[in-house]
């Protein structure tokens, strides 16, 4: 087990293009989102394993020998395989919740806890540490905040627990693990988005993982080759709306039209398929009118969404704002209201972006200028974290 503190992040996700069309077998693209995660892990010696999320308000403690007279046989040692709901059902039992307990604060606790038993009984005893986790994405967003948890949980307690190399070399302020080890990083998040999402696609935790970008098509997640850095906004309309309605909204009028909205489908598709292609080119060598394609792509993409009948009034009023400012904004993820993407050029003057992101303040959204194609799960030094992200996981 190692002795110093480790400090871990991870990317969030949005959907550049291909959401709904992915639910009917089309490509989707998912770029991590450079709004990260961070986790540091501190091992001790006081008996107590702890878990603190500050952006939830959850401290939970639990006393080491205690879990360790728990029957835990149900969670095999080393053993990758998704739990089945009698076992979640008696992890609930070592986590002391009630059993109806089903909110998603309780879930990233279940999540923990799983995680910590499953990779630390590779021990001669389970380990004394904290662990606090803060995070810069807003929850239940669709943006990945989960997976990018379950991903610092992993990357964190498999280092700890000397599963995997600690990347980080002398003299290094930040560095990644190899794809070896980044493949049971992985593995061991999409299990601990299980935990939280029940049956996730494990596009998120991917995402998470390897940063960059990926595309996904019928279960199959293949990533793109180096994907440029992009400057977006990212816009949180605070308006919540339901996925699993807006996706059973599509699929009904997909048997209402069949000949309208299966050309629909096709086309987003191609969408995506022409984004690729473009990010490819620019990994290459990026050009203005790269931005102009991507643009163009964008456009269309908004309106395919609002012509499915995932649009929503907050989202119009959003492309309304950026389109004053030149600028070309589509939902990402289930649409209905949620969140938005702008994508913003190299040439763009700082005040201008202020300037717009006043303006869609002022409609009540959430802002952030941030980038996607972002790096994967990483490790890093105290020093080379910005000093709110130091206060926030030392708990000032």
């Amino acid at each position: 087990m190692l002795s110093e503190v480790l400090l871990v992040s991870a990317p969030g996700k949005v959907i550049l293009h291909g959401e709904h069309a992915v639910v009917h077998g089309k490509v989707a693209l998912a770029v991590a989102l450079n709004l990260r995660t961070f986790l540091r892990l501190q091992p001790h010696s006081n008996g107590k394993v702890g878990l603190n999320l500050p952006n939830i308000g959850i401290k939970r403690a639990w006393v080491v020998a205690k879990l360790q007279m728990l029957d835990t046989s149900f969670l095999k040692q080393g053993d990758v395989t998704a739990l089945t709901p009698e076992q979640v059902e008696k992890l609930k039992e070592v986590a002391g919740f009630p059993e109806d307990c089903a909110d998603h604060e309780h879930l990233a606790v279940l999540s923990f806890l799983y995680l910590y038993l499953s990779i630390c009984q590779s021990q001669r005893a389970l380990p004394s540490l904290d662990v606090t986790v803060w995070s810069e994405l807003p929850t239940g967003a669709g943006l990945g905040s989960s997976a990018a948890y379950s991903v610092c949980l992993a990357a964190a307690l498999l280092t700890a627990c000397e599963e995997i190399p600690n990347p980080l070399k002398d003299g290094e302020a930040a560095s990644r693990w190899t794809e070896e080890s980044l493949e049971l990083i992985n593995k061991w998040a999409f299990q601990g988005e299980r935990v939280i999402h029940g049956n996730p696609s494990g596009v998120d935790n991917a995402v998470s993982t390897w940063g960059g970008g990926l595309r996904y098509q019928k279960g199959k997640i293949s990533s793109l080759k180096r994907p440029p850095a992009l400057k977006i906004l990212l816009i949180n309309t605070k308006v919540p709306r339901s996925t699993k309605a807006l996706v059973a909204g599509v699929r009904s009028r997909l048997l209402k039209f069949p000949e309208i909205v299966a050309p629909l489908l096709t086309s987003i598709d191609a969408i995506s398929l022409e984004c690729e292609r473009v990010l490819g080119e620019m990994a290459a060598a990026p050009a203005p009118e790269h931005y102009l394609v991507l643009e163009e792509l964008i456009d269309m993409n908004q309106h395919h969404l609002n012509a499915l009948g995932v649009g929503h009034a907050s989202l119009d009023r959003l492309c309304q704002v950026t389109m004053a400012y030149g600028l070309h904004s589509k939902l990402t993820g289930a649409g209905g209201g949620g969140c938005g993407i702008t994508l913003l050029r190299p040439d763009l003057e700082q005040p201008e972006v202020e300037a717009m992101k006043q303006a869609l303040t002022s409609c009540g959204f959430d802002c952030w200028e941030t980038s996607i194609g972002a790096p994967g799960v990483s490790i890093h030094t105290a020093a080379s974290l910005d000093a709110p992200v130091r206060q926030a996981l030392d708990g000032l």
